[in-house]
């Protein structure tokens, strides 16, 4: 992958491990914590999905509440620990290899930034609370254009503020409707499989699968 001009990061998933909010109170939960995160997750994305569809916008984090509202009824957990699952999901913690590599890229003189369905707030308490605010270029929301990931026109905002070609990104996430996304829209797609998923059958299929960020560098190559 030559003449890359940016690295595009997807935050959720990507970057930070969105079961950790609920890893954190697995003790309160029980052994119910991962599925019951996992089922917050689907429900986070199919509320994106279905509000794009519908034209009823809301932010990611009042879809992140209703859709944590639905699980805490569908697991049987106790609404009070709604607010602490809530403020634990503004910090997430990413995943291990994160930080060192993004610090490694930030010397290569590439843009680097995140495009994410998070609103701008949260994107940004959760770089500060990881102590990630100085590598990026920019944090990208959904809420510059008003509709979730993969309409193209979230795909569209690094490209008009880089006044770069698609094929000079490359775009990681760890989310295969997303990788499908960037990568029907004209991205140099990666895919983060950390769990040895299965890839969608969305018209499109990466070049390049990885299992952690590490094996970026040797993808990436530099004229």
């Amino acid at each position: 992958m030559k003449n890359i001009k940016a690295i595009i990061f997807d935050a959720y998933g990507t970057l930070f491990d969105v079961n950790s909010a609920a890893q954190k109170c697995k003790n309160k939960i029980g052994d119910k914590w991962e599925a019951f995160a996992n089922y917050w997750r689907t429900n986070q994305l199919e509320y994106t999905w279905l509000r794009s569809l519908m034209n009823r916008h809301k932010d990611f984090w009042q879809i992140t509440e209703d859709s944590l509202d639905k699980s805490m009824k569908a697991f049987n957990i106790d609404t009070s620990m709604k607010n602490e699952l809530l403020d634990l999901y503004k910090i997430l913690s990413p995943f291990e290899e994160v930080s060192k590599v993004l610090k490694d890229l930030k010397n290569e003189n590439l843009k680097l930034a995140i495009l994410s369905n998070g609103s701008p707030s949260l994107l940004k308490e959760l770089v500060e609370s990881n102590n990630l605010e100085n590598i990026f270029d920019d944090l990208f929301s959904i809420e510059e254009v008003g509709i979730y990931k993969p309409d193209s026109k979230v795909y569209d905002l690094p490209i008009k503020k880089y006044q770069i070609q698609k094929n000079e990104v490359a775009f990681l996430s760890a989310n295969t409707w997303d990788v499908s996304g960037g990568g029907n829209y004209g991205f140099n797609s990666i895919w983060v499989n950390r769990n040895n998923n299965i890839f969608d059958n969305l018209d499109f299929k990466p070049e390049y699968e990885i299992k952690s960020l590490v094996e970026l560098k040797n993808i990436i190559k530099r004229d």
